[in-house]
């Protein structure tokens, strides 16, 4: 079977991930806290950590009391969740292009974070996660803006689904890494089309935090958003 887009990008990506990714000022003081204002109270509750990279939702959830499955393509990234948590997750590689390993109305929340601009196809993809939440079960999810993604990388076409190419520096290097943009139609017909409901959409400011590291970036992003977050529940079984 041929690899999703970004596979070698991330396989190569995980250990520095596993190392930073707790600082990283754009996922600990952007997205996260993003991600987090929608999360329902996840005691007691079961949850995908869909696209888990190294592990930091899926040991947040653990530690507010949540039942946690955590699923991401590269076996690297799965090698440095269960570093993080050990043997207190379910924690399996699985390619969200394609059907899951896991059982009907089984979960009371998906969480995924960055994750589906590296889906072509969100279909079969919000077909999966509609079968293995449970009936009113919520989909919390942050994507790449596709303001940002328009204007950043100069596209021709807004209405456009494209395939684009961006150079990642770390401390290892320059890594390559592809994603797609789409119209924000785009990402929320999916949703409304497999049983969704949209709950609440986000666009926040960043944090004082993320002030204080990157002061630069902090005022491009109060102008001009990098990421989307939804929060969307289940109402209808397809």
């Amino acid at each position: 079977m041929e690899k999703s887009i970004s596979y070698e990008s991330y396989q190569k990506l995980a250990d520095y991930y596993f190392r930073h990714v707790d600082t990283k000022p754009f996922n600990a003081y952007y997205e996260r806290p993003g991600t987090l204002s929608l999360l329902p109270d996840v005691e007691n509750k079961t949850v995908l950590d869909a696209g888990c990279g190294a592990g930091w939702y899926t040991e947040w959830l653990l530690d507010h009391g949540a039942k946690v499955t955590s699923v991401d393509f590269s076996e690297n990234m799965i090698n440095m969740t269960k570093q993080r948590v050990g043997k207190v997750a379910e924690v399996f590689t699985a390619d969200l292009n394609q059907p899951l390993n896991i059982q009907s109305n089984k979960y009371d929340v998906i969480v995924s974070a960055l994750t589906l601009h590296y889906l072509k196809d969100w279909e079969g993809t919000m077909q999966e996660f509609n079968r293995i939440l449970k009936n009113k079960g919520r989909l919390i999810f942050s994507v790449h803006h596709p303001f940002m993604d328009f204007t950043l990388f100069n596209c021709d076409n807004y209405f456009a689904t494209e395939l684009l190419t961006d150079e990642w520096e770390t401390p290892e290097g320059s890594v390559e890494v592809q994603f797609y943009r789409r119209p924000l139609n785009e990402i929320l017909k999916p949703l409304y089309l497999n049983g969704f409901v949209i709950e609440k959409i986000i666009e926040p400011m960043p944090t004082e935090e993320f002030r204080k590291v990157l002061p630069e970036k902090y005022e491009r992003l109060t102008k001009r958003p990098q990421f989307l977050f939804v929060r969307a529940q289940k109402m209808t079984d397809l």
